[in-house]
């Protein structure tokens, strides 16, 4: 049975400077809704999907900038307590989080569609 779920997705903005890409960093939190037959298909499919949204390009100072997937921070099927247009996201500054990755994304069994 297809069952609606939503992932919470965490990636960075990682600027090189003089070979240097500093320590706090633009991230961009984003949830996506969508359907999927089961728990672990769906945690596949957000990570192949933060992996395809990666990209890079040149700033207007003339630096490279790196659009990073970071990883899962949550993953819920949602049920009758939200309506199908409800989506949000928020940008953060977070101080090197890449470097804190499992500071800042939980282990597969600590996603809340993975709890009970």
């Amino acid at each position: 049975m297809i069952k609606r779920y939503s992932a919470k997705l965490l990636f960075q903005f990682k600027v090189v400077i003089n070979n240097n890409f500093g320590k706090r960093r633009v991230c961009e939190e984003r949830i996506i809704v969508f359907y999927c037959e089961t728990p672990e298909l769906a945690f596949v499919e957000m990570n192949k999907r933060g992996k395809q949204e990666e990209f890079d390009y040149i700033n207007n100072d003339g630096n490279p900038v790196f659009f990073e997937f970071i990883g899962i921070q949550d993953l819920l099927e949602l049920g009758v307590e939200t309506k199908e247009d409800e989506v949000w996201y928020d940008i953060k500054e977070y101080l090197m989080p890449m470097e804190r990755k499992n500071k800042l994304i939980p282990n597969k069994n600590k996603l809340s569609v993975f709890k009970n």
